[in-house]
């Protein structure tokens, strides 16, 4: 062999696997975007109704209507990306994610809040799902794990920074730049959408990825998708119940977070109860930068034991100080326990992800992709109003004992759903 060849053979095997493409770089975005836009929605839409002079009453239906229209897409989307190709699920969910934000802005009342909520469940659903499935796609199958752990944290930090976001935009003048800047991050969005072109041109993907093997290989994904699928498993891709039933115990942890830690925090006279979601922020950001590739190295089962001691520490901190006077010490140990749940979040959510992917064949990423992500609006949502029913009632104190019930829960049924070492 010429020292040309030897040195073009390993050029191609260092572009095989590598991991920050452009179409990867633009995918992550995206959701970045999506799901900063839908969790500041689900914090900020009860404040702006009661700066409105609207009832609770009608924000729980609104997180409801959010809830079931973003599940039952979710049945849809999977599918049909798998199918039909992910790019224009992913630009026609953001299109209408955009439009059902902006539009309350202009309309108020409780008939185009109702119609408008229901309709970014779905836009937030349809885009979401597909661009998972997409993000394992252009991915190299030798760092599969890698890089969905990178795409995961996008959504975990998303789901960290929204929230602030949204409450810091609903306290200006006029409260409605809450929906004028959230439409303006689904805008940018949307642009990074346009630029998913993968599918029309493959070559341009390195020669690990897992789609341009497919294509090479002469397998039409639309057409493996439908022998591969019949009756339910269409829409249901049972070997993605690895990660997602352990996604969905865990789910009401991170529901209590988005929707409670910061209500937990003005309780105790914290000044800036925002900063818990920036503290978890910054350690997810660390923890990721520090990790490397143990997603592909290290047992998943060992994860998210770590996670879920970090889960167990960031929620016992809060049990602890629970009824505690307005004090530096106090807004201290409530900042820490932001740090602790950043460590649950980073690993936890992009880890079932990965475990669900990895136990699916590629031409069903796409549903499998949709029950993992199903468990997660479900587990958040049905897991919020349980657990504010209980906060209601028993106060924080009952409410964190549940939360920490529910981290022992998780790990215990990932122990019984993740695949052995020697099946991986």
């Amino acid at each position: 062999m010429s020292k040309r060849d030897a040195d073009e053979r390993a050029e191609n095997g260092s572009r095989s696997d590598r991991l920050w493409t452009p179409v990867f770089i633009c995918l992550t975005a995206l959701t970045f975007c999506g799901f900063l836009v839908s969790q500041g929605l689900n914090s900020g839409t009860s404040v702006y109704l009661s700066l409105t002079g609207m009832d609770s009453t009608l924000a729980g239906v609104l997180g409801a209507l959010f809830s079931f229209g973003a599940g039952f897409t979710r049945l849809i989307a999977g599918p049909g990306a798998d199918r039909y190709g992910r790019s224009r699920f992913i630009v026609c969910g953001l299109a209408i994610l955009v439009a059902a934000t902006i539009l309350p802005a202009f309309t108020l009342g409780p008939v185009v809040l109702t119609c408008c909520r229901a309709a970014q469940g779905v836009g937030f659903s349809m885009a979401t799902t597909a661009a998972a499935t997409a993000a394992a796609d252009v991915l190299p199958v030798s760092r599969l794990g890698e890089g969905i752990g990178y795409y995961g944290l996008g959504q975990a930090l998303a789901m960290s920074i929204g929230p602030a976001f949204a409450l810091w935009l609903v306290s200006t003048d006029p409260a409605e730049n809450i929906f004028f800047g959230l439409a303006a991050v689904a805008a940018v969005g949307l642009a990074f959408s346009f630029t998913i072109r993968y599918e029309r041109h493959p070559q341009s993907l390195p020669a690990g990825s897992a789609y341009r093997r497919r294509i090479e290989q002469g397998r039409a994904p639309g057409a493996e998708a439908g022998r591969e699928a019949l009756g339910l498993r269409r829409l249901f891709e049972p070997r993605a119940l690895a990660g997602a039933i352990p996604m969905c115990v865990l789910s009401p942890v991170y529901g209590y977070a988005i929707f409670f830690s910061g209500l937990f925090g003005t309780t105790l006279g914290v000044g800036n109860a925002g900063l818990f979601f920036t503290f978890s922020a910054l350690v997810m950001l660390v923890l990721r930068a520090l990790s490397g590739t143990f997603m592909d190295r290290v047992r998943p089962l060992f994860i998210l034991l770590v996670a879920v001691a970090g889960g167990m520490v960031a929620f016992s901190i809060q049990l602890l100080i629970a009824g505690w006077a307005p004090s530096p010490a106090t807004s201290a140990l409530y900042y820490l326990s932001g740090g602790f749940y950043g460590v649950f979040i980073g690993l936890s959510q992009p880890l079932n992800q990965s475990v669900a992917v990895k136990n699916t064949p590629p031409e069903r990423w796409g549903a499998a992709n949709a029950l993992v992500l199903l468990a997660l609006d479900v587990g958040c949502g049905v897991g919020a109003a349980a657990l504010g029913a209980v906060n209601d009632r028993l106060g924080f104190g009952a409410t964190l004992v549940i939360v920490l019930c529910f981290l022992m829960a998780g790990l215990a049924t990932a122990a019984k759903t993740y695949p052995r070492p020697e099946r991986r």
